[in-house]
């Protein structure tokens, strides 16, 4: 449904001969004056034969109701003086007929219909194509009138109702997607009822404003925002009361409802669990209709009830009149008070919405075209393989789920498109002939062309595909939201839960079974809380306990609703021929809404030459079904070669600085890991100034893992931590990477820091 008021632009319409006797184009209906408008005038509504519904101030609407095609305007001014009880002479006709002229409402001298400019709104239904013409909707929709009976209504909402709090909450759907997609057949079901109850959707709207007594129009599909959508029209609507046409607005959900209990019923005749999907889709079908922010059924909910037929025309004067200056203006105030306070909270809330929805589709772009390319190209593999196989049901999945990529993808491309149209059109015309605002103009459009460019220019990790661990909240897709430390959580009391008893042991996914002839060093995790989980085993041994020199700090949580931690910091004085001194940080999780973070810091000072300098630093952080957790490693050594012992003083302030490793194992709970590393270069910086003061030029930097006293310095790094909130079943691990640089400066260290959040 949609309504523009009895204003047009102003273009060329060829003007009557004087004394031309005015008839109405073809197609013009009129539904007379609004009932439970929210104006304090109410409008009168016209429909044109394209559909495009119009408002009319009562006077221009009794000059159109008195135009036949057989009264001149001496009959016509008679006609409306009585109407509306006023003097109304034949000049008056003559001003008001050209006033309804450019509307498209009336032929032209020539006895011609006239072809007038459609509204062309940005969030409108865009590329229609009719499949239903208005004789034959009223043919078929008729037999579906009786289900809006009250007693039927009533029935079919409990039943809804009691199906679905079932479904969701007693049988759940895990056994229905397990079933859907172990046999693609049943999956190609649950999509073309999904399809079919959209189009049956509409079918509630039309069969709805027939009960009410209106006449339903053409039914169709086209594209709305970025997805195909069918319509209905039912304009004729207008001419009912309230009720009436929010019994039409909410005659497609009721049909949804409908469609959940007819398959709840062939589920309990066939006993496909697959078919349990349609109900949620249904539910999810509706939850979205319910937005009132674009035009879907929420949409017109509220416009009926507010009785403002087109509420994104209230936007611009609503805002307006949010201004001082402004409020008792009369663009303003042609609302009744209380649906001037509801249209304002509307446009407060839709305005901002709708812009962070095109600034973060901006900025978020690359990201989703690489995910697009990325599931096409898994798509597409999947069709090749199943094609092989014959498989012709998975064939048809692995094509539904490349339509299902590519058309949002083209339907984004094609709204930015739009709108750039659209706001370049504008300005054009805002600037034409007017230097001073053709050089803002400009600047203007230099300086979107440089966002732009700065969101969308392919460098770095830009258009990586989105990860399952992310999770995608408004600050990440900000430019530098995605850096912001995280501080780790505080400690909060572990609720006692029991073990489970037998579980499945499962491997990762990919890993290979292990045989009696090749068998796999693992370590097994035991979940607890989920008497359903598996045991997952990990393809590599439990840590060995440290040895002597060795720095150690294992976590293995699975507690849910715990902070469990462990930090373990060392120094080390290395006067054998072998230097081999390991540093771990082993964060191992699986529990629900738990933290689990292990810390190792070490210092190893090697006096005197050593043959053999082969450290290790590792950092390892591994977590399954871990939901809404954080898992964190962090590893972070420092190697450091003196020609001899130092003195007492060096030592004395070496002890001194390493002393403040104590209270940073008490404060670490409440920093961010950005702050952690920071403590732990400072400790490195100053005991390295110590040494250069007192060993300036006998102090040798040796590399981790050199066999021989080779000038040379190692670090190695990873990402700054990210949390997770929802890890899929299978395992993830994230060693270390190592990389070797030559410093620009040349201080006497080998140093490794590592740090390794979990990562799906």
């Amino acid at each position: 449904m949609s309504v523009t008021s009895g204003t047009a632009p102003d273009r060329d319409v060829q003007a009557p001969r004087p004394g031309a006797v005015p008839s109405r184009a073809d197609g013009v209906r009129l539904i007379g004056e609004m009932s439970g408008s929210g104006y304090r005038r109410p409008p009168a509504l016209v429909r044109r034969a394209d559909g495009q519904v119009l408002q009319l101030t009562p006077l221009l609407y009794r000059v159109l109701e008195a135009v036949d095609g057989d009264a001149d305007h001496a009959v016509i001014a008679e006609r409306v003086g009585r109407a509306v009880n006023r003097r109304v002479g034949a000049r008056d006709v003559e001003v008001l007929l050209d006033k309804l002229r450019p509307l498209g409402v009336l032929r032209l001298a020539d006895g011609t219909d006239p072809a007038p400019r459609k509204a062309n709104p940005l969030l409108g239904l865009r590329m229609r194509c009719v499949i239903s013409d208005e004789d034959t909707t009223r043919r078929v929709t008729a037999p579906f009138t009786w289900l809006f009976h009250p007693l039927v209504v009533v029935a079919l909402v409990l039943a809804f109702v009691g199906v679905s709090f079932w479904v969701l909450f007693e049988k759940g759907l895990a056994g229905a997607a397990y079933e859907a997609f172990e046999q693609p057949s049943l999956l190609l079901l649950v999509f073309a009822v999904t399809i079919l109850s959209a189009g049956f959707h509409e079918f509630g709207h039309a069969a709805a404003a027939r009960y009410g007594g209106a006449t339903p129009g053409a039914m169709g599909f086209g594209m709305y925002l970025m997805w195909p959508a069918f319509y209905t029209d039912v304009t004729d609507s207008y001419r009912l009361g309230k009720a009436g046409r929010l019994r039409t607005d909410l005659g497609g959900l009721y049909f949804n409802a409908i469609v959940s209990v007819v398959v709840f019923g062939v589920w309990l005749v066939s006993g496909w669990d697959a078919l349990l999907l349609v109900i949620a889709t249904q539910l999810l079908q509706m939850v979205r209709q319910l937005t009132p922010l674009v035009r879907f059924d929420g949409y017109h909910v509220l416009a009926d009830l507010t009785g403002v037929p087109d509420l994104f025309q209230r936007i611009k004067p609503t805002l307006l009149g949010l201004l001082p200056n402004r409020w008792r203006s009369p663009e303003t105030t042609v609302l009744k008070p209380w649906a001037r306070v509801v249209v304002t909270l509307w446009v407060v809330v839709v305005v901002p919405v709708l812009l962070l929805s095109f600034v973060l589709m901006v900025l978020t772009l690359p990201r989703i075209i690489g995910t697009a390319v990325r599931g096409v190209e898994q798509q597409w593999a999947g069709l090749g393989a199943a094609f092989d196989e014959g498989d012709l049901a998975l064939s048809a999945v692995r094509v539904l789920g490349i339509v299902a990529i590519a058309v949002p993808m083209a339907g984004i491309l094609y709204l930015l498109a739009r709108m750039v149209k659209r706001a370049v059109l504008k300005v054009v015309t805002w600037s034409s002939g007017k230097p001073g605002r053709r050089a803002v103009a400009v600047v203007a459009l230099l300086a979107v062309l440089a966002g732009l460019a700065y969101a969308w220019w392919p460098e770095g990790d830009r258009y990586r595909p989105i990860q399952p661990g992310e999770r995608g909240t408004v600050q990440d897709a900000l430019p530098m939201g995605a850096s912001a430390p995280r501080a780790l959580p505080a400690d909060t009391e572990a609720a006692p839960v029991a073990v489970a008893a037998k579980r499945k042991v499962v491997l990762p996914q990919g890993a290979a079974l292990p045989t009696k002839g090749k068998p796999i060093p693992a370590m097994v995790l035991t979940p607890v809380g989920n008497p359903t989980a598996p045991r997952l085993v990990y393809p590599f041994q439990r840590p060995e306990p440290p040895g002597p020199g060795d720095n150690q700090a294992v976590v293995i949580n699975t507690t849910d609703g715990s902070v469990q931690y462990e930090v373990s910091f060392g120094l080390v004085w290395a006067t054998e021929d072998k230097v081999d001194n390991r540093n771990e940080a082993w964060a191992l999780a699986s529990c629900q809404n738990c933290a689990t973070v292990a810390i190792a810091f070490q210092i190893v000072l090697v006096v005197g030459k050593a043959n053999v300098v082969i450290p290790e630093n590792v950092a390892v952080a591994v977590n399954h079904t871990c939901v809404d957790c954080l898992t964190y490693a962090l590893a972070s050594q420092l190697v450091v070669t003196l020609s001899g012992e130092p003195d007492e003083a060096a030592k004395a302030e070496i002890a001194a600085i390493w002393g403040r490793m104590t209270g940073l194992a008490d404060r670490v709970q409440g920093m961010t890991t950005t702050q952690i590393q920071a403590e732990f270069d400072s400790v490195k910086r100053d005991i390295l100034t110590v040494l250069q003061n007192h060993d300036p030029v006998t102090t040798t930097p040796v590399p981790p893992s050199s066999p021989t006293g080779t000038t040379g310095a190692t670090t190695t790094t990873t990402p700054n931590p990210t949390e997770s909130s929802s890890i899929p079943p299978s395992s993830s691990t994230s060693p270390a990477p190592s990389s070797s640089e030559q410093p620009t400066t040349s201080p006497p260290l080998s140093e490794g820091s590592s740090a390794v959040p979990t990562s799906p």
